[in-house]
């Protein structure tokens, strides 16, 4: 329960989907809180609970429907936002009893049907809230959505429909939370969007300003400015425009924050012909040219991409095509899924769609090869002496951390027997040395300050 009253009205939460996803959860929460609403983390102790949806893939709406369903089996009383949200009548079919349904960033619509269920304390509550915010994340990083939405118009792909097209924040009102976050001890900031590349190219990349300065509205000055804040600054989905060659110079070691040598980019296939079905913004030979050139330039380079195998109409050999890009592009981490028809995406129409037993035999044949790219460039890393952040420990007592090769909740880790875990928390930036590799992991030892 909250530390207010119990007279307090409860807000209970349940958040699904991707870290896009989870920021729209995030100020809803600081909105809520900042209303004098407790905030509880159980379903007992809630007045009424808010479910936040993910509706992208078959899966993640069968999983938001079943945690509806959870949330009034529990509790009774659920509010529904969030990308499902914009099927309203899929979630009324299968649930009719819940409050309201709005769709997705639709914070004011949240609130709205939040207070007409459970109206808001009297007072004013603006000191209950951090000056960052309520966050879900640990204290030490935070996810910072630079925009909403999409222009293009992936065949397999139905966000522009659930989210719209792209909307850039102010590059003024990106930069004066990311200083909150830093001044609040977020040690590390992951740069977030549904193409990051894209920021600013709604606005025509205008001029804002920050702390009185003229400052421009693309990816590489806000990757910049982000750079100088002291702190660890990752980018994700940073889809390979020409004008992300700009960012390989503003990244740094890690060592003393800044930008990260790291780049996380959705590539989803390697053949041009299904890259044109999938419709793709880049094609596979430019793509490597591009990391090449990155390479050469920035050697520490961790490169980390998703990939769709068995899209409808690939054959065997687009598919082995596929497997030669993998092996010529090295990739340091990479997700894969086997094509799914999403509801409402125009590849459902495609014709010559590839049997499931095929589309799954092709995804364990892509992972065996990038498994052994992966475990390679790994052991690569054995003998190197990173800096690390300290994320915890794990169930072992044994000290977890990462390097700027390591996004938080989707690579490997380091973990470092050696360290003692009641001399070092949380946020923590420390040296090691790297002693071994595993399959996804690495294993380091505290590294001798003298040497």
């Amino acid at each position: 329960m909250s530390a207010l009253s119990s007279a307090v009205p409860q807000v209970g939460f349940v958040s699904l989907g991707c870290p896009k996803a989870l920021v729209d959860s995030e100020r809803i929460l600081t909105r809520l809180r900042a209303e004098g609403y407790g905030i509880v983390g159980d379903y007992t102790g809630a007045d009424l609970v808010v479910v936040n949806t993910c509706g992208f893939i078959d899966e993640a709406v069968e999983e938001s429907l079943g945690a509806i369903g959870e949330a009034l089996a529990e509790n009774g009383q659920v509010i529904v936002t969030g990308c499902l949200g914009k099927d309203a009548e899929t979630i009324h079919e299968r649930h009719p009893d819940v409050l309201a349904v709005t769709g997705p960033h639709a914070y004011e619509d949240v609130v709205t049907a939040v207070h007409e269920h459970l109206p808001p304390p009297a007072g004013t509550f603006e000191t209950l809230v951090p000056p960052e915010g309520i966050r879900l994340t640990p204290r030490h990083y935070a996810y910072l959505k630079i925009s909403e939405g999409c222009n293009h118009r992936c065949s397999f792909c139905i966000i522009p429909g659930l989210r719209g097209d792209l909307v850039s924040r102010s590059i003024g009102e990106v930069l004066a939370e990311a200083e909150r976050l830093a001044e609040a001890g977020v040690r590390e900031i992951l740069v977030i969007s549904q193409d990051t590349s894209a920021y600013g190219v709604d606005v025509k990349y205008r001029t804002g300003f920050h702390g009185g300065r003229p400052i421009r509205s693309d990816i590489a000055h806000l990757a910049e400015a982000l750079g100088q804040l002291g702190i660890w600054v990752r980018l994700h989905y940073v889809y390979p425009y020409p004008h992300v060659d700009r960012l390989i110079p503003l990244m740094g070691s890690g060592e003393e924050g800044g930008l990260l040598p790291y780049l996380d980019m959705p590539l989803q296939h390697g053949h041009p012909r299904v890259l044109k079905a999938m419709r793709r913004p880049a094609a596979a030979e430019k793509v490597l040219e591009r990391i090449a050139d990155w390479r050469a330039r920035r050697p520490d380079l961790t490169l980390r991409s998703t990939f769709i195998v068995g899209f409808p109409g690939e054959t065997e050999a687009e598919f082995e095509t596929l497997l030669d890009f993998l092996r010529e592009a090295q990739l340091d981490r990479v997700g894969a899924f086997a094509y799914s028809p999403v509801d409402g995406a125009e590849a459902n129409a495609l014709p010559d769609p590839v049997p499931e037993a095929v589309r799954q035999e092709r995804l364990a044949r892509f992972m065996e090869v990038q498994a052994e790219i992966s475990a390679e460039r790994l052991r690569r890393r054995v003998g190197t002496q990173p800096v690390v952040l300290v994320d915890g420990t794990d169930e072992h007592g044994i000290v977890v951390a990462r390097s700027a090769a390591e996004a938080p909740e989707i690579d490997g880790v380091i973990r470092v027997p050696d360290a003692d875990p009641d001399s070092v928390e949380a946020g923590d930036f420390i040296e090691v040395r790297v002693t071994a590799a595993r399959e996804h992991d690495l294993i380091a030892e505290v590294a001798d300050p003298d040497e």
